[in-house]
């Protein structure tokens, strides 16, 4: 969340299987690269979830690199730049490159302080402005989402501005992470964003803060509708949306909207759990494919206390990954309608690797599919209800696709 997702979204300790997510560096000589290494089961949208070992299309390398070419640029590089360098940046830039070597945005190194930035991120908690950042088919830094309640909010990004450059720094030639790091900084610091919306440019001055977001909020509005609205999908997610449902249970809701816009993903265990507040055990939630092959078949848990609750579920632009999973999960089963615009379209497993001194590298491991065998990746999920929502209409206090949603409610 430019926070980010550096892509964020969230794992753990590191069972860790994600959708979304963004960071880079490299390494000189391969035993250092694999060293300490254990492997874990992250997320797409995001995801914390089991051990995963899926096949991999690249059998044919060689068990290890020949690094004489490698060592030829650092001696030129060692006898011959005129500056000061370390050893650990020069491996840092050894092993960012080899992750950029995948020429995937989703596969990325993070140094020591880059993944406890990553991870604090996943728990909800950091420093910045909280705004989700991705790449766009352009290779420009756009905003995913802006959080709820956040700095970024609060300034006005929106979803798909493109940044341009921060604090003076054009983005060009950044990388996701790269821009994160920048736009991130202490508590009651400023950062300048020049950004362009549409054709329009804009400058943003933003004061950032630390940042901690439960990442579910319920209510019940008038005529007994549940709200759910999950910002990401996160450590506390299970729990609290369990709680909300039991809320919505015991007051005999006649309908429930989940609001699922500008919700950038997290981790897939989370995704797997809220959908099945709604699916019958068993039901598909989504498929996990290496190639042709089936990795992994995720299933609702059998904690259906929401099934066969009227469900319109709000998506948009901003909700990518995890969210894409939870919306087209209740979607093909036949459990929710949808409303909103287009989704995001991230659908990508990324699993995080343990290395030494506290360093992480998320790799891109597969696809997911929906349970109607549609793959979602850079094309999204298309409501059944497209309804916009503004600008202006969010200025004024007005919200027309929870609207839509509490009339097609009533009608049920």
């Amino acid at each position: 969340m430019a926070s980010i997702k550096k892509t964020r979204n969230k794992l753990m300790s590191k069972s860790k299987n994600w959708f979304s997510g963004k960071r880079l560096t490299l390494y000189l000589v391969s035993v250092v690269v694999l060293a300490g290494v254990f492997v874990v089961g992250v997320d797409v949208g995001n995801g914390r979830i089991n051990i995963h070992f899926g096949n991999s299309q690249n059998s044919s390398l060689p068990d290890q690199l020949n690094y004489s070419s490698v060592n030829q640029v650092y001696q030129i590089i060692k006898s011959q730049y005129d500056g000061k360098l370390t050893t650990s940046q020069l491996l840092d830039g050894l092993k960012t490159g080899l992750a950029n070597a995948a020429n995937d945005p989703y596969t990325e190194y993070f140094n020591p302080t880059q993944a406890k930035a990553f991870n604090d991120e996943l728990q909800g908690t950091f420093s910045g402005i909280g705004a989700e950042l991705g790449v766009n088919s352009s290779n420009e830094i756009e905003v995913i989402a802006p959080l709820a309640g956040t700095p970024a909010a609060k300034a006005g990004l929106q979803p798909d501005d493109i940044i341009v450059s921060v604090n003076g720094v054009n983005t060009s030639n950044l990388t996701v992470d790269e821009a994160v790091d920048n736009i991130r900084g202490p508590q009651g610091t400023k950062v300048t964003l020049q950004i362009v919306r549409g054709q329009t440019p804009m400058t943003f001055t933003i004061i950032r803060e630390n940042i901690t977001v439960p990442s579910v909020n319920s209510k019940i509005l008038s005529g007994n509708i549940g709200y759910i609205q999950i910002t990401q999908f996160s450590d506390d997610t299970s729990s609290l949306a369990q709680q909300a449902a039991q809320k919505f249970k015991d007051a005999g809701v006649k309908g429930i909207i989940l609001d699922l816009r500008d919700n950038p993903g997290g981790e897939v265990t989370a995704a797997v759990n809220a959908s099945s507040l709604w699916l019958k055990a068993g039901q598909t939630i989504m498929v996990e494919k290496t190639g042709n092959t089936v990795v992994q078949t995720y299933t609702a848990t059998g904690d259906d206390i929401l099934q066969g609750i009227p469900t319109v579920v709000l998506i948009n632009g901003g909700s990518a990954s995890a969210s894409e999973i939870t919306a087209s999960a209740l979607h093909d089963n036949g459990d929710a309608y949808l409303i909103g615009t287009q989704s995001y379209g991230k659908g990508v497993v990324q699993q995080i690797n343990n290395l030494s001194n506290g360093a992480e590298i998320k790799v891109t491991i597969a696809h997911w599919y929906r349970p109607d065998g549609k793959s979602i990746n850079h094309v999204g999920i298309t409501p059944d209800k497209v309804i916009a929502l503004t600008q202006a209409e969010v200025q004024a206090g007005q919200d027309p696709q929870e609207d839509a949603a509490i009339t097609y409610l009533q009608s049920q």
